[in-house]
């Protein structure tokens, strides 16, 4: 013991530390955990299982790329790759394994990580240097370049048909144990709780990522980086890590999105329209606030599954107003009005502007500016 007093940083932290498990956050997680477990046993809908499982993985997903672009100020468009490199691991290896075995999985999530971490080093050593837009160029263009490749190596990939393949086990969709509390216990019940466990692991994972001092370091290059170099610290080597942290755990998503559709083609899991989903996502949320994905991710699944059902309910409501059919029918349109209604209200992202209210509110109870 030095007898010295702790500083007014160490304070507060020692003073967050008391309360993390009272804190209202940490409560809304406990009963968000809790909806995600007794869900499928309260609600057996397999829609509704379907539309929550992608709703897990993509929240996973966007948080690593708010890694890259929010906590670290990487403009990359090779995320959805490491996606798809993800998906095609577990793909590959099951369809090609005859009989597939439960380790086969785990060799496809240790491929997976290996080969995404290779890739992100490389493309990080040879063009992270670059600034801003040059390094986003590039990462387009290998992301680009897996997309054809997906489509040309057909004795490997299957082009454009995709590769179908079967879980081993209890995961597989064949399998039945019987039912508990009046639910079908089966293989794509045990995929969904598998789907669970590990996003939610890689999600406390990320939330621990960025709270820890790396994490610091990260925003302090974000927010200066000629401020961190004179501090001494390694910006590029930081700028590695964070690319190639975010890119592993997307992969990691990649496979756990093939092991729930049990089908992989490269449109699906390499194309473009995957990348803009993901930034949509970490935009609506919120960049830099790790959590922003978890509602950014709803948004936008919730929107792709229910606005297609609007065309139906107009024929019901409305069955003499053309009109609206018309507009029901073109719902991509109504989803586009529904994002700019988010962006124009929650300028930094759901979570990002409700933290910045709280921290005004917060500010002028205690009467400061």
């Amino acid at each position: 013991m030095t007898g010295r007093e702790p500083t007014p940083v160490q304070m507060e932290r020692l003073h967050q530390r008391s309360r993390r498990f009272t804190r209202p956050g940490f409560l809304i997680q406990l009963a968000l955990l809790a909806c995600l477990i007794a869900g499928p046993l309260v609600m057996p809908s397999f829609r509704v299982m379907d539309l929550v499982a992608k709703i897990m993985i993509f929240a996973v997903a966007v948080a690593s790329f708010d890694i890259i672009l929010g906590y670290t100020g990487i403009i990359s468009f090779a995320h959805g790759m490491f996606f798809g490199l993800g998906a095609y691991s577990v793909a590959l290896i099951c369809h090609y394994s005859q009989p597939v075995q439960y380790h086969h999985l785990l060799l496809a999530g240790v491929l997976a990580a290996l080969i995404s971490t290779v890739v992100a080093v490389v493309i990080s050593a040879l063009s992270l240097r670059v600034k801003a837009i040059f390094f986003a160029m590039v990462t387009l263009a290998v992301a680009e370049f897996c997309h054809i490749l997906g489509y040309q190596w057909s004795s490997l990939t299957k082009g454009e048909d995709g590769v179908s393949f079967k879980l081993p086990g209890v995961f597989s969709a064949d399998w039945s144990g019987g039912a508990l509390w009046g639910t079908q216990i089966n293989g794509r019940l045990l995929v969904y709780y598998l789907i669970l466990v590990v996003c939610a692991l890689l999600f406390v994972g990320l939330v621990r990522f960025v709270r820890s001092p790396v994490g610091r370091v990260l925003k302090a290059i974000r927010d200066n980086e000629q401020r961190a170099t004179a501090l001494g610290y390694r910006v590029f080597r930081y700028r590695v890590l964070s690319t190639v942290f975010g890119s592993l755990v997307s992969s990691l998503c990649g496979a756990l999105f093939a092991m729930w559709l049990s089908y992989v083609n490269p449109d699906t899991v390499l194309g473009t329209p995957l990348m803009l989903n993901i930034l949509l996502m970490v935009i609506i949320g919120g960049l830099g606030t790790v959590y922003g994905g978890i509602l950014g991710a709803a948004f936008i699944k919730i929107a792709e599954t229910w606005l297609p059902d609007l065309q139906k309910l107009a024929l019901s409501l409305f069955p003499k107003m053309e009109l609206m059919h018309r507009l029901a029918e073109r719902w991509i349109l109504l989803f586009g009005i529904l994002y700019i209604l988010s962006v124009l209200f929650f300028p930094k992202g759901v979570v990002g502007t409700l933290r910045d209210q709280a921290e005004a509110r917060r500010l002028r109870r205690l009467g400061r500016p």
